[in-house]
């Protein structure tokens, strides 16, 4: 339901002849329910310029949220949704935060008197519930955000790519190997051959739990990238069981050297280097 210019305008005065005991009551209401996860002095800060940002929006005749003049109460509200989200709220508690607002306002109103209060009541609290579910809303987004910056950062801490000699890198997995993050390994080797120089690469599968065909492909894919990139390509940790399954599956890896261990991957490619350095000779 929205507002008429004129009810705009009155609940702008409203808000601005009382400020103090709104901002006082909505602090008190609101602090009950964070339970003290914010001090008083913080809460009353945020609620006082919320209080002001609805005030100027209804004295600029906004009569929903999506108006020009609330402009600045949208910004106020996305930012109280970010700062709640990255602090740990849960959208409850946010959402509790605008629609306290309301309570305060009864109170006003009931303190004024007059027949047209509850009316007056109704007609506010439709668009302060508005601002509580656009609040909501961006929340969900900015901790859909941080959820994917999040497993982002794990995916690409789950698959570092270390130097284990002059001339080695390796790639240790450990986890379930799926498209996602095979691509991010295939990137990321290939990135540290180009900054390294390296002509040796170790992939170690020893903390993958099995291997199927698509973990199969994943890791030939990523071998014949790192070779169109002049590198060489050594699969370590081939577990009997693992071993078992891949003859089973029928995968082939052609030439693709593979070794027990990362142990015995690196001295087969130390041995390899110093051949390559006495051909050189």
């Amino acid at each position: 339901m929205a507002l008429t210019a004129e009810e705009a305008a009155r609940f702008a005065d409203l808000l601005e002849v009382n400020s103090d005991a709104l901002v006082a009551t909505w602090t008190d209401r609101v602090a009950t329910t964070l339970r003290g996860r914010l001090s008083h002095a913080e809460l009353q800060r945020q609620h006082s310029e919320l209080r002001k940002a609805f005030q100027q929006a209804l004295a600029g005749g906004a009569q929903t949220l999506a108006d020009e003049s609330a402009a600045e109460l949208r910004a106020q509200l996305s930012d109280l949704s970010s700062t709640r989200a990255r602090q740990g709220f849960s959208v409850t508690e946010t959402a509790v935060s605008v629609f306290a607002f309301k309570e305060a306002v009864l109170g006003v109103l009931d303190q004024s008197g007059g027949g047209d209060a509850l009316r007056d009541y109704v007609t506010l609290s439709a668009f302060v519930d508005e601002a509580a579910l656009f609040t909501s809303d961006s929340y969900v987004r900015v901790r859909e955000e941080l959820i994917a910056d999040q497993a982002e950062q794990l995916l690409e801490l789950s698959t570092p790519v270390v130097k284990l000699w002059e001339g080695v890198v390796a790639v240790p997995l450990v986890g379930t190997l799926d498209s996602a993050r095979a691509q991010v390994v295939m990137e990321r080797l290939l990135q540290t051959l180009v900054d390294t120089g390296s002509p040796y690469a170790i992939i170690d599968i020893t903390g993958v739990p099995a291997v199927d065909t698509q973990v199969a492909q994943h890791i030939l894919k990523t071998v014949v990238a790192a070779r169109l990139m002049g590198a060489d390509c050594i699969i370590s940790g081939i577990r009997p069981q693992i071993a078992q399954t891949i003859v089973a599956l029928g995968i082939e890896f052609g030439d693709i050297a593979t070794k027990a261990s990362l142990a015995d991957a690196l001295r087969y490619v130390l041995g390899k280097a110093g051949q390559a350095k006495r051909l050189e000779r």
